[in-house]
């Protein structure tokens, strides 16, 4: 890496839109518990439609959380955006007009990998049912993978580095590891995440070719990874922003370093080629340790990718005791991701929060809903287990064949 290691990236704000909580306190509370929260697709015109349950983000009310205005020009998934971001740096004490220097020291990084359907299909809808002249003129913006950073860039002022992961699930540790590359480089503060809303009848037809997708009926069912019964994944809408930060800034303003975001490394191994992937995850892992220079028995939990396909996920499996050695049928692995769905590009950003909550909290949440376990890990169930974490791997695969991997320190082990 070229970047100073004098600097480091830091995560000293989280926030999240979740079905399982519409605020950071709301999400961990949830997750440590080890809620299901799974349910039935409520959305309008998805009823006939063979995907039946869903993550559903139910109590958000975007006309408390974003302007107007901001409103009618964007789609769900950046209503989720704004909102998120607005909790995070409100977290990190950093509200509009707080930051010290210029507006160029601080930037957006998001992620997304279905974009902005539901307003996307409103629209067209009303091109063939109506006329052009009833399409409204966001169209051409409010669907686009980059319209959460522009509208949170715009919104806040910020006019530092602003990027766009467009990509699979890996993409949402993608764009945290674009996050903390630039913070090494001298950026002050990165606004970094995911946020997804793809239970719409547009997105969820676009899903339905997934051969990886869930058909279960039952939400307790629905999705059970590293189980004989996994049956798939079930999709979820919603996701987290964090602000990452170099650790000098933080301390200067006296904030507390929560976690370290300190290696991080990605492959490509084929859409759905899952045997694959065990080889292709395994080298990501690697190289994320190799990057924060952290030994394999240093690991003390990991957040696994948790697709809930039987091929997949023994080679998740496999890849951990290939990359962290016999250290791998130890540590604890859990996927809180079970209880609130998959939400594409923001599941390993939702990941990552859970994982700073887990090691502040001295905590390692459960895999809801998940029992009888036929693969040689320790993976958390039942309840959560006390533990006192120092480091956490992050993993994450896409469905097109991308595979993440990312290293995260206690701020206190810093």
């Amino acid at each position: 890496m070229s970047e100073p290691r004098s600097r480091r990236a830091a995560v000293t704000g989280i926030g999240v839109v979740a079905p399982n909580g519409t605020s950071t306190e709301t999400f961990w509370k949830s997750v440590q518990e080890g809620r299901n929260v799974l349910g039935t697709v409520t959305r309008d015109g998805c009823d006939h439609l063979p995907m039946k349950v869903a993550g559903e983000v139910r109590d958000f009310d975007p006309e408390a959380a974003v302007e107007e205005r901001l409103i009618v020009q964007t789609d769900r998934f950046t209503h989720f955006a704004m909102a998120a971001a607005d909790l995070a740096l409100e977290d990190a004490r950093l509200g509009r007009g707080d930051t010290d220097g210029s507006p160029f020291d601080v930037g957006v990084v998001t992620a997304a990998g279905s974009g902005g359907g539901e307003f996307g299909q409103r629209e067209l809808q009303r091109l063939w049912g109506k006329g052009s002249r009833f399409v409204g003129p966001y169209q051409s913006i409010a669907w686009f993978y980059a319209a959460s950073t522009g509208q949170i860039s715009i919104r806040r002022g910020f006019k530092g580095p602003c990027s766009v992961v467009a990509a699979d699930e890996a993409g949402g540790l993608d764009a945290l590891a674009h996050a903390a590359r630039a913070v090494r480089r001298g950026t002050d503060v990165i606004v970094a995440g995911s946020t997804e809303a793809p239970i719409a009848p547009y997105s969820m037809v676009c899903q339905l070719g997934y051969e990886e997708l869930s058909r279960e009926t039952d939400p307790s069912r629905a999705y059970r990874p590293f189980t004989e019964q996994a049956c798939g994944f079930v999709p979820a809408e919603g996701g987290a922003m964090l602000v990452v930060e170099d650790t000098g800034s933080a301390r200067r303003r006296g904030l507390p370093v929560r976690a370290t975001l300190d290696g991080h490394a990605s492959t490509f191994t084929g859409a759905s080629r899952w045997a694959e992937s065990r080889d292709g995850l395994a080298q990501a892992i690697r190289g994320a340790l190799a990057e924060a220079g952290c030994a394999p028995e240093e690991v003390d939990v990991v957040f696994a990718d948790a697709l809930g396909v039987p091929e997949a996920d023994r080679a998740e499996a496999l890849a951990i005791t290939d990359a962290l050695g016999a250290h791998g049928r130890r540590v604890p692995v859990t996927a809180p991701k079970t209880g609130i769905g998959r939400g594409y590009c923001a599941a390993p950003v939702l990941d990552t929060a859970a994982a700073v909550l887990a090691m502040e909290h001295g905590l390692i949440p459960p895999t809801p809903g998940v029992h009888d376990i036929c693969h040689d890990l320790d993976l958390v169930t039942g309840s959560a287990r006390a533990a006192a974490p120092r480091t956490a791997l992050v993993l994450s695969r896409g469905l097109m064949g991308s595979n993440s991997a990312l290293v995260l320190r206690h701020g206190a082990a810093g």
